[in-house]
């Protein structure tokens, strides 16, 4: 099966409650490799890369994000796969 990789932006209030650690949960429940990091803009970044219907799930889980975070929106574009060996949370 063919492996995308996403280049995805999270809006709200998603800094400050758990959402980095809930999203790397949720990502090595569905074997998603990639990274989550916050920007400077009170956003989160990720890349995230995976089977096509596991990054669809995974971008369904995120517009709800962790217990605390108000999701705002999700954006994401199709990048070039760089073949990432898990998932981290950077700073």
């Amino acid at each position: 099966m063919e492996k995308l990789h996403y280049n995805i932006t999270v809006a709200g209030v998603v800094q400050g409650v758990w959402f980095r650690k809930f999203t790397k949960d949720k990502a090595d429940e569905l074997s998603i490799e990639g990274f989550v990091k916050n920007n400077n803009d009170s956003k989160v970044y990720l890349e995230a890369e995976g089977d096509a219907l596991m990054l669809g799930i995974f971008l369904e889980w995120l517009k709800i994000g962790s217990p605390m975070s108000i999701v705002s929106s999700v954006d994401y574009t199709v990048g070039v796969f760089k073949n990432f060996n898990n998932f981290e949370i950077k700073c």
